[in-house]
């Protein structure tokens, strides 16, 4: 399952990142924040338009805003 899919305010773990599907420099600034195999992540909103972008997520103690395109490179399982 991707992290776009994943339930409203439950903890996931990363277990694959797609970093083909994203650009070079956008890869680089999610493994900074901490976007990476083995992270914990949760998602804690999401957007009110359309697309519902961008996602909040929370990443340990951070919260990040993610793009719907970048959370579907990122396939988490429960924990």
């Amino acid at each position: 399952m991707t992290l776009d899919g994943y339930e409203h305010d439950k903890t996931a773990r990363i277990v694959a990142v797609n970093w083909v599907a994203l650009a070079e420099d956008e890869g680089k600034r999610l493994k900074a924040l901490g976007v990476d195999e083995g992270a914990e992540v949760a998602v804690i909103h999401r957007g009110i338009f359309g697309t519902r972008d961008p996602l909040a997520v929370r990443i340990g103690r951070m919260t990040i805003a993610l793009r719907r395109s970048h959370a579907l490179a990122i396939e988490v399982e429960p924990v």
